[in-house]
């Protein structure tokens, strides 16, 4: 396709592994167009704004995009580049995700300064997370940990972990990996474990829904497997009450033909925990999603989600 005359605008959050992302889909869009000007715009939006309340209390991830979409909508920029756990479940009418990125790894990752592993951790470790989803895997585990509210960049919280606030910290694999940290990992905790968030590892791009010209100019970037895996992951989450900020899980993974997936809800104190799987048809990802999704709803999800709601946790949000 011809090169557009004025540059791409990119519209980015402004966290050093925001930027990353955004330079990374910047980098790749040139390879796929020889000559393409490229440009980034780095916003600030509520979420990184606010970091003294965890995300259940200010509104959940979708903080973290919407001044990002606003930059579309007032063509101050082309395309916006999320990672895909940050992004909600029903997307704005006017707005479209064409684009979604091959996955890095999607588990999370343990990271202490005294420990090995988790298993490693003694009764009352202090770990830091604000994520609810953790939070209820590490208190279903029954070790007694003392799970405590971590906001802020990769930087940021590495650093309260180097200052002795925490015995060890979790993060998503792929945000330390790609800020080149993976150094500072010491246990990568599999699904078994720890089941990741729905769409974690992945990056997504999303731009006006009739901008025809931008839908084919980033067309290339798209890999179908992980778009498979993430569109189930995520019609799990929009029959679990529309993605509401509260300890739900999902992953998918490819194996041929066949799609496999699995998924939970729990309690934040991990009292309660749902989980379930199911497997079939590639093709199929979205459908058996959304059917496991009310397999877990049967079988007490449901009520869980809604004592959540009664406490105030059930906001509108990614996971």
């Amino acid at each position: 396709m011809r090169t557009p005359s004025r540059p791409l605008r990119i519209a980015t959050r402004k966290s050093p592994l925001a930027l990353w992302q955004a330079e990374h889909v910047r980098a790749r869009l040139q390879s796929a167009h020889p000559g393409l000007r490229v440009e980034l715009l780095a916003i600030q939006t509520t979420g990184d704004k606010i970091l003294d309340s965890p995300l259940a209390k200010i509104g959940g991830k979708g903080l973290f995009i919407k001044e990002l979409e606003q930059s579309l909508r007032e063509r101050q920029t082309d395309i916006a580049v999320h990672s895909m756990k940050d992004v909600t479940v029903d997307l704005p009418a006017d707005l479209a995700l064409p684009v979604i990125l091959e996955r890095d790894d999607p588990r999370d990752a343990f990271i202490s300064n005294a420990y090995g592993s988790l298993e490693e951790l003694p009764e009352g470790a202090r770990i830091g997370t604000s994520s609810l989803r953790r939070q209820c895997q590490l208190h279903a585990l029954s070790r007694g940990f003392l799970t405590e509210d971590l906001r802020g960049n990769v930087g940021t919280r590495l650093k309260h972990l180097d200052d002795g606030r925490f015995d060890a910290i979790i993060l998503a694999a792929a945000g330390v990996r790609r800020l080149g940290l993976a150094a500072r990992v010491r246990q990568y905790l599999e699904p078994p474990i720890m089941l990741p968030a729905i769409g974690q590892g992945a990056i997504g791009v999303e731009c006006r829904a009739d901008d025809t010209e931008i839908h084919a100019l980033i067309a290339p970037l798209h890999h179908g497997e992980t778009a498979v895996c993430v569109l189930a992951e995520r019609a799990i989450n929009r029959r679990l009450f529309g993605g509401c900020q509260v300890p739900i899980a999902g992953h998918a993974r490819l194996r041929g033909e066949t799609i496999e997936l699995e998924a939970l809800v729990g309690s934040p104190d991990g009292a309660r925990l749902v989980r379930g799987s199911s497997a079939g048809a590639a093709d199929q990802g979205e459908r058996l999603g959304l059917e496991l999704a009310e397999e877990l709803l049967r079988r007490g999800a449901g009520s869980i989600l809604a004592a959540l709601s009664e406490h105030g946790l059930g906001v509108k949000g990614g996971l």
